[in-house]
């Protein structure tokens, strides 16, 4: 065998540790378990946002930062970033905070957007981000979900909105 042989051998099996880590993986299961409020400046509303991540997936997820970004009826409301770091175990989950911060003007986009929308039996809302770092640059995610109004009933998919006055 000449040098170049073995060289090929002696690279096939990196090669193919390689490409098991290319493998298809499950998506994220994120979900939003708390929000809380931190301290802004001026005009801006600071808020920490609590996601539970889960990973369904054989092999754990390290990473090493955060970024979120949250929509409100469609529109966007808040982003932020974390510079946590850590590990979401195979078939485990962990929770990460991420602060966030709403502008003066996404309030009042949102403000304005209820004034003319007014939302009947709750709102929808939308998260998506990227757990940062790994080999191929870590992770992205997106969750939505309802907040529900207090003692409102949704309407069945494709009823018409409820008549004011009935």
């Amino acid at each position: 065998m000449n040098r170049r042989h073995l060289i090929t051998l002696g690279l096939a099996p990196v090669v193919l540790a390689g490409c098991a880590t290319v493998a298809p993986r499950e998506p994220l299961q994120v979900s939003l378990v708390d929000v809380s409020g931190l301290p802004g400046e001026g005009l801006e509303l600071r808020l920490a946002v609590k996601l539970r991540v889960q990973n369904p997936n054989e092999a754990a997820l390290d990473y090493d930062g955060v970024s979120l970004q949250l929509e409100v009826a469609g529109r966007p409301l808040a982003s932020g970033v974390s510079d946590a770091s850590g590990s979401v175990p195979r078939f485990g989950e962990v929770v990460i905070t991420v602060p966030v911060t709403v502008p003066a003007t996404s309030l009042l986009r949102q403000a304005w957007g209820f004034s003319r929308d007014t939302p009947t039996g709750g709102i929808e809302f939308t998260a998506r981000g990227r757990l940062a770092g790994g080999l191929f640059g870590g992770a992205s995610f997106s969750s939505k979900g309802r907040f529900d109004w207090p003692g409102a009933v949704a309407a069945p998919p494709g009823a018409p909105p409820a008549a004011a006055g009935r």
